[in-house]
């Protein structure tokens, strides 16, 4: 399960930034993750509780903002909601087709107290 280290991650990079900004604890940190991202949000939900245990972040809420996969015709510019990593574009038909949004993984924000 890899969304265990992505919240390890998670984990040691907010508790980094926090110590840089003199914070103690952490309430809350805000994700941003794209739906073609690959990350399982329920599991990462899961798995960042028991990343956090004895750290400052336990107990923080996990806030998860998913993000809607858009791609973008690279023939005429198109812009569209898409599926999948590969996409006809839904005006002219090409599949030269490029995700321009929904394989985030982004620390949006903390709260620290």
């Amino acid at each position: 399960m890899h969304e265990m280290s992505i919240a390890m991650s998670i984990v040691d990079a907010v508790e980094a930034r926090a110590r840089e900004e003199g914070g103690e604890k952490i309430s809350t940190v805000e994700l941003e993750i794209g739906k073609l991202s690959g990350v399982e949000t329920e599991s990462l939900r899961f798995c960042f509780s028991a990343a956090a245990a004895n750290s400052m972040l336990e107990g923080a809420r996990l806030e998860i903002r998913e993000v809607q996969p858009e791609g973008e015709c690279l023939d005429c510019g198109n812009r569209f909601p898409v599926e999948f990593h590969y996409a006809k574009c839904i005006s002219c038909g090409s599949f030269r087709v490029d995700v321009v949004a929904g394989r985030e993984l982004a620390i949006r924000s903390i709260t620290l107290e």
